[in-house]
């Protein structure tokens, strides 16, 4: 086997393979650098940093190791048989011709797996292998069938690994050495030792979650590698060693890893580091954040114990400047230091000062909304000097502000009492406010239906009267009309009955026969008698105009008889 690189997986080379991680200055002032820089590391790719840097296994010439190219498995496995037998060991592929009548049946796209004398024989040719004659398995024993695309296969030496796109194999070389195989393959034979693959990682769906212990929010997640070492006598136990870390880092986080003394940010993204004595120091949040602080006891300089809750809201800038401090989330950090700094200036003020004081000067004023007031000017106070002292840590103070103060004690139970009589005060203020309120109210409900009952009432006259009024013109005019038409109905009457008598009058004037007339004038005797009885007696008139006019007038009164 050849020498091995000048770098391999044991190394870690800090900007070029110059320089290999050690405790030299150069290597100190590196990490200064990272400290330094700050967010700008944040930026680099996973290709760009040290930790997380995977020196290529394959850039070395290895012996009976044959990557997997365009011809796939089968013609690995022909160039490393030809480099086996050119080396002067057995080859691995059998001689054997199949058949299609009898024996070991071997697929298409499957190969067969014989064990000869310890040593791996495949069949590569689809068919069927007889078992005879006798000197053809006589020191050999066919084992199982395997398909070529299978991820691994492990037989007797021989070892073929090939992984998909999302896919990472950790292989441990026969000289212990861990590297990491991605959308790739090879096959190899290890002939001065085994090639074991350790894990086949699903590299997007990484099983254990690291999350915030604060917000409960996940910030990444991983899965360690480990293999197991044989580190005492023969037939000892066994430990596991963790030989490779994966990390899947959503966006906008980033993740801090530490070798001795030196850190290193790693940004989002999927990572796999094998290098040895790199540790994760922990994963944080780059995006805005906000949650509640409660604060221990702070003692007011009366010796009065106060407690307040508060709210901030920041955001991680450089995390690598709070693992230098020790901190593994903001959230420690923003504690300790907003713990720090309340207690100082709780420390200078009375508690007399707390419930008065309109701020955190000496002016006292008696203000019901002091106690408010005087939150505000705290909440001031400790800003700057919080949003100073989280900037040594990387972080960024956007808001804080006091969401609740309590007192602790007998002071307590007192401020609970008169609180509670303020409140009652207040509830019953508001109960009478309301009282009187509903009753205006109420009223001004009544005053408005009394409105508007008057105008439905006057709505109501004016329609009664609007109604009699065109009622009465109806009748009149319905009147007149009956009227006319009874009028204009005699009018033709008369006229009918008068033409009638012209015509009857004008046919008898007409009658020539004496005989004729002499009917007619009795027809009319007879009518006259039967008109005025046979009792009347009729005098003729010397008058003819006056015998005419009583003649015209008992005909036309015989005719109105004969008309019944």
């Amino acid at each position: 086997m050849p020498a091995q690189p000048e770098f391999g997986d044991a190394a870690t080379m800090i900007d070029g393979p110059g320089a290999s991680r050690s405790g030299s200055a150069s290597t100190h002032k590196h990490a200064h650098a990272h400290v330094a820089s700050g967010r700008a590391k944040g930026a680099e790719s996973a290709s760009g940093t040290t930790f997380a840097r995977t020196p290529d296994y394959f850039s070395e010439e290895r012996p009976f190791v044959v990557l997997i190219g365009k011809r796939g498995v089968l013609g690995a496995l022909e160039e490393l048989d030809g480099h086996l037998r050119a080396a002067g060991h057995n080859k691995i592929l059998s001689n054997k011709v199949p058949t299609d009548w009898i024996g070991k049946e071997i697929a298409p796209g499957m190969i067969g797996l014989i064990n000869h004398g310890g040593m791996p024989k495949l069949l590569t040719k689809p068919g069927r292998y007889p078992g005879f004659p006798l000197r053809n398995w006589w020191a050999r024993s066919y084992k199982e069938m395997r398909g070529l695309s299978d991820t691994v296969i492990n037989f007797q030496g021989l070892t073929v690994v090939q992984v998909s796109q999302n896919q990472a194999a950790i292989i441990s070389d026969p000289q212990n050495h861990i590297f990491v195989l991605k959308n790739s393959g090879f096959v190899a034979y290890g002939v001065t030792g085994s090639y074991d693959v350790l894990a086949i990682v699903d590299q997007t769906h990484l099983p254990h979650a690291i999350k915030d212990h604060v917000t409960g929010a996940i910030l990444g997640r991983s899965f360690e590698v480990r293999m197991t070492s044989a580190t005492g006598p023969a037939n000892s136990s066994t430990k596991d060693y963790v030989v490779a870390l994966f990390l899947d880092i959503p966006a906008n986080n980033c993740a801090i890893l530490q070798s001795g003394n030196d850190l290193e940010l790693l940004p989002a993204g999927q990572h796999c580091i094998t290098h040895p004595n790199v540790t994760l120091r922990g994963l944080y949040t780059l995006g805005e954040n906000q949650f509640e602080m409660p604060t221990k006891d702070i003692f007011t300089r009366d010796q009065v114990p106060v407690s307040l809750k508060l709210y901030l809201k920041w955001q991680l800038e450089e995390p690598l400047k709070l693992a230098t401090h020790g901190y593994e989330t903001p959230y420690d950090a923003l504690r300790d230091k907003t713990q720090s700094i309340l207690t100082q200036i709780v420390a200078h003020l009375d508690y007399s000062s707390m419930i008065k004081q309109r701020s955190i000067g000496g002016d006292s004023v008696e203000d019901p909304e002091s106690p408010s007031q005087f939150l505000d000017a705290l909440r001031s106070h400790a800003m700057d000097d919080l949003h100073a002292a989280a900037l040594e840590y990387g972080i960024i103070l956007k808001d804080l502000a006091v969401i609740d103060r309590q007192f602790k004690g007998e002071i307590a139970s007192t401020m609970d009492k008169l609180t509670k009589r303020a409140l009652q005060a207040q509830v019953e203020a508001a109960n009478v406010d309301r009282e009187n309120s509903n009753k205006v109210k109420q009223e001004e409900g009544v005053l408005s239906v009394a409105r508007i009952k008057a105008k439905t009432r006057s709505a109501a006259a004016d329609a009664e009267a609007y109604s009699t009024v065109a009622a009465a013109k109806a009748a009149a005019e319905r009147t007149r009309l009956e009227a006319e038409a009874q009028a204009h109905a005699t009018r033709l009457a008369a006229e009918a009955e008068a033409a009638a008598i012209r015509i009857k009058a004008r046919a008898d004037a007409e009658v020539a026969d004496e005989f004729a007339q002499e009917m007619s004038r009795g027809r009319q005797e007879i009518r006259r008698v039967a008109a005025f009885g046979n009792k009347a007696v009729f005098v003729p008139t010397e008058a003819m105009g006056v015998a005419s006019q009583v003649l015209t007038g008992m005909a036309a009164g015989v005719g109105a008889d004969l008309r019944k």
